[in-house]
């Protein structure tokens, strides 16, 4: 049996309750820190992410925060649960890991506590994350096809390149590629082909049989040529 007195032990009794009452209210009245809804909902559109990217941004980290919060009070929910489960059982007021008692002052300072402070459980870290994280890694979430070797078609980073072009808040400045020294280069992957994989299939044509290939002379040719990948031994003579 614990050794606090019942006067002390009908206080911390009233605290437990006090404080469960209050935690149980929060997590109604506030729909269990906005996880009742979905961010869809919370946001009021269909597709915030290409509209405003900005504001998306802000509810996923209010989100995140909303997740940690309701983990730390279900966590000391559960905690004044088993404190005056214990208290019913007459087993409050002693470690349950060494069955030392437990000092008045510290059960004054942590009522929901069940262990002495040389046995008190580490807090691990969390995991649990908003399921929009999962867009964010890889980039372009699950429409991101460069790790797949089956696939080599158009994906999701293609799509943005497209729109990429007509503008974005980037400057050279700022731009990943740090090489960039103008607007045209400050895109993802800016120097990477369009609409061919090897540099000389962009100047070599064909007719509609294949059968009677031609060499297109253009910016992509004198390229190729001054890279010494080509070979001018190779062309017919015109």
């Amino acid at each position: 049996m614990t050794s606090i007195t019942s006067p002390k032990l009908a206080l911390l009794h009233n605290r437990l309750v006090n404080e469960q009452e209050e935690i149980e209210s929060r997590l109604y009245h506030n729909q269990h820190y906005g996880k009742a809804q979905s961010l869809r909902d919370q946001t009021g559109e269909l597709s915030p992410i290409d509209n405003h990217p900005g504001d998306l941004a802000t509810e996923l980290y209010e989100r995140e925060k909303d997740i940690a919060l309701l983990e730390q009070e279900e966590l000391h929910l559960k905690r004044i649960e088993a404190a005056l489960t214990a208290m019913e059982n007459g087993t409050y007021g002693t470690c349950i890991s060494c069955g030392e008692k437990i000092p008045y002052e510290r059960l004054d300072a942590a009522p929901d506590t069940l262990y002495c402070i040389e046995h008190a459980p580490r807090n691990q870290l969390s995991h649990d994350r908003p399921i929009e994280e999962a867009y964010l890694q890889p980039p372009f979430g699950r429409s991101s096809m460069d790790e797949r070797i089956d696939y080599n078609g158009f994906d999701g980073e293609d799509a943005w390149q497209i729109v990429e072009q007509w503008g974005n808040a980037d400057s050279p400045a700022m731009s990943e590629n740090r090489n960039a020294t103008d607007y045209s280069h400050i895109g993802i992957e800016a120097e990477e082909n369009d609409g061919y994989v090897e540099s000389i299939e962009s100047f070599l044509a064909t007719d509609i049989t294949g059968r009677h290939v031609s060499v297109v002379r253009n910016r992509e040719y004198d390229h190729y040529i001054h890279s010494d990948e080509g070979d001018h031994g190779l062309e017919a003579d015109d």
